[in-house]
C-alpha cells in the first residue's frame, strides 16, 4: 500500500497566507497541515508516499517523499494533479489525501481494511461542523447520498436541504489499480477543457453514473477538518 498527497495547489482561499508558501506548510496547532498528513498515514503502517507538487514546490523538497510534480498546477484540478503520480495507481492500491485537510491514522486503517476498488471516508456526523465553519450549512455542503449498501448514490452536488447530506467527503479516498483504470477511461473521454477544470467529486460522480465500479463510502468518527479559510485555521485552534 502506498500513498499519495495531492499538494499542488496555491490555495487562493487563504490570501495572504500563502503568498511565501504552499497551504500544506501553513500551521494547525503547533505543526504544518501536511505534518498532519504524514503522521496519520505513517501511523496507519504506510511508509511509501509521494506528493504531487505544483505552487512553490522547492519548499517540498527533501522530506523522504517521493515527488511528482504537476507543471500546470495553476490551470488544473485535483484529478490532473492525482495523473501526475499515475504509474503508482497503475501497480498497486493507493491511499489519496489532499494536502488541506488533516484526520488521524484511524481515517486511513478504514481505507486500508475495506474491500473495494474505490472508496471514500465521510463524515456521518458532519453538520455540527459544518455550522461553526459557515453559520448557515448548506453554504458549503455538497451533496452525498448513499445506497442500501453503503456505496455512493451521489456526491458533489449542490443540496437544496440537509436531507440531501447523508455525511461530507473529507477528502481520503482509496483506488486500487481497477479502480484507477474505470476512472482514467471516463476522464479520458473528456474534452481536455474538461478535464482540466473537472473536480475530484464531479469525477467520482461520473463513475457512479457509468456503474462499472462502485464508489464505496467509508463513515469515520475522527477528530477532523479541512482547512479553505483563515477563519476555518481559527476555529481549528478552538
Amino acid at each position: 500500500m502506498r500513498a499519495i498527497i495531492l499538494a499542488a495547489g496555491r490555495g487562493s482561499r487563504m490570501e495572504s497566507l500563502t503568498d511565501e508558501k504552499p497551504k500544506c506548510l501553513l500551521e494547525l496547532r503547533g505543526k504544518p497541515l501536511l505534518d498532519w498528513q504524514l503522521e496519520a498515514i505513517r501511523g496507519a503502517g504506510i511508509q511509501q508516499i509521494g506528493i504531487v507538487t505544483g505552487y512553490k514546490k522547492e519548499l517540498l523538497e527533501n522530506r523522504g517523499l517521493s515527488a511528482f510534480h504537476n507543471s500546470r498546477w495553476a490551470e488544473t484540478q485535483m484529478v490532473s494533479s492525482l495523473v501526475c503520480a499515475e504509474q503508482w495507481l497503475q501497480e498497486g492500491p493507493c491511499i489519496v489525501s489532499y494536502s488541506d485537510i488533516f484526520y488521524d491514522r484511524r481515517a486511513v486503517e478504514a481505507l486500508i481494511h475495506h474491500r473495494s476498488d474505490i472508496a471514500v471516508t465521510y463524515d456521518p456526523n458532519w453538520l455540527g461542523l459544518w455550522k461553526k465553519r459557515f453559520g448557515d450549512p448548506l453554504l458549503d455542503a455538497e451533496t452525498f447520498r448513499l445506497n442500501a449498501n453503503s456505496t455512493l448514490a451521489e456526491i458533489g452536488g449542490r443540496p437544496n436541504s440537509t436531507e440531501e447530506v447523508e455525511g461530507q467527503y473529507m477528502g481520503l479516498l482509496y483506488f486500487s489499480p481497477k479502480g484507477w483504470r474505470e476512472t482514467m477511461r471516463i476522464w479520458g473521454k473528456m474534452s481536455e477543457m474538461e478535464r482540466d477544470r473537472i473536480q475530484m467529486t464531479a469525477t467520482l460522480q461520473k463513475v457512479i453514473e457509468a456503474g462499472s465500479v462502485p464508489v464505496q463510502a467509508v463513515p469515520c468518527k475522527v477528530d477532523w477538518g479541512e482547512v479553505d479559510s483563515a477563519s476555518d485555521l481559527k476555529s481549528y485552534e478552538k
